[in-house]
C-alpha cells in the first residue's frame, strides 16, 4: 500500500485527528506492519542478528510499506531480502539485483538467492543480473536499498563504475517521489572515495554530494549503525571491529515532480 493511500484510509477511520495526530497513526501503523514482518517465522535463523543489525530501525526509517516495489542491491544473503518480502506482501514486489561482476566474488550467495526466491513462501522476490553499470528496474520502484555495497561500485573488480553514472541509474528507476536507502562503512572525514577498495570504506559527506549531483534530495540520516569506538582506520572484516563498524545510514528522496 502506497503512503498516501494509508493516509487516505486513516483519515476516513480517523475523520477528528489533527495532523500531529495523523502522523502519529500512521507511524504506529507502518510500525505495526514492520513488527510483524521482523517477527515472521520463516526468518527464524536471521533473529540473533537483529538487534545488532537494527533491523526494525532500519525498515522504518526507509518507510517500506506493504504494496511497494523495492529494488536491492547486492542482497547478499537476503538478510533485509527477507523482511522486504513480508513487508511489501503480496500485492508488493522485491528485485534484488546482482551485479554480473560481484557475483563472479560472490557466486555461492547468488546461486542461495535463486534457490530462495522459488520457495512459495517468496513468490514476490524477483532476482536481477546486470552489468555493474547498467542498472534498471523492469518497473518504477517505490526504494532502492543497498547496505554495505555503495562503496563496491567505483572499486576495478565492480569495473570502476563511476558514481554519477549509478546514481543517475538509481534516479531513474525511481517512482517520483521514491526514496534511496544507502547504509555504509565510515571512513575518516576528508577521505572521499580513497578507502572504498582497501578498508571497505566510504566518506559520508562524498557520499551525500554524489547522490545529491543526481537530483536527489537529502531526506534524512539514522545514527542506528552509529559505533564511536570505530577508529575508521581498520579494514571492516578486522576481527575486532567487524559486526559492529561505525556506519551512516542516508535517505534521499527523488523530487515529486
Amino acid at each position: 500500500m502506497r503512503k498516501t493511500l494509508l493516509a487516505v484510509l486513516l483519515a476516513v477511520a480517523f475523520p477528528a485527528m489533527t495532523v500531529a495526530q495523523m502522523s502519529g497513526a500512521h507511524t504506529g501503523a507502518i510500525y505495526a506492519v514492520v513488527a510483524r514482518a521482523v517477527g515472521d517465522p520463516a526468518r527464524q535463523a536471521d533473529k540473533v542478528n537483529d538487534e545488532r543489525r537494527k533491523i526494525s530501525s532500519i525498515m522504518e526509517f526507509a518507510h517500506v510499506q506493504p504494496g511497494q516495489k523495492v529494488l536491492e542491491l547486492i542482497p547478499g544473503s537476503g538478510y533485509f531480502t527477507r523482511v522486504f518480502s513480508a513487508i511489501v506482501g503480496p500485492t508488493g514486489h522485491v528485485y534484488v539485483l546482482w551485479p554480473n561482476e560481484y557475483a563472479k566474488e560472490d557466486g555461492d550467495d547468488l546461486s542461495a538467492m535463486k534457490k530462495f526466491v522459488t520457495e512459495p513462501h517468496y513468490a514476490n522476490v524477483s532476482v536481477l543480473e546486470q552489468p555493474s553499470n547498467q542498472l534498471s528496474s523492469p518497473e518504477p520502484v517505490d526504494l532502492v536499498f543497498t547496505s554495505q555495497n555503495y562503496h563496491d561500485y567505483p572499486d576495478k573488480f565492480m569495473g570502476s563504475v563511476d558514481p554519477a553514472v549509478l546514481n543517475k541509474q538509481v534516479f531513474d528507476a525511481l517512482k517520483p517521489g521514491g526514496l534511496f536507502v544507502v547504509i555504509d562503512h565510515v571512513a575518516p572525514t576528508g577521505s572521499g572515495m580513497q578507502d572504498t577498495d582497501t578498508l571497505h570504506r566510504i566518506d559520508p559527506a562524498i557520499v551525500k554530494q554524489q547522490v545529491e549531483a543526481a537530483g536527489f534530495v537529502f531526506d534524512g540520516e539514522s545514527g542506528a549503525l552509529r559505533n564511536s569506538a570505530d577508529t575508521h582506520t581498520l579494514k571492516v572484516f578486522d576481527k575486532s571491529i567487524r559486526g559492529h563498524t561505525d556506519q551512516f545510514i542516508y535517505r534521499f528522496r527523488k523530487p515529486a515532480k
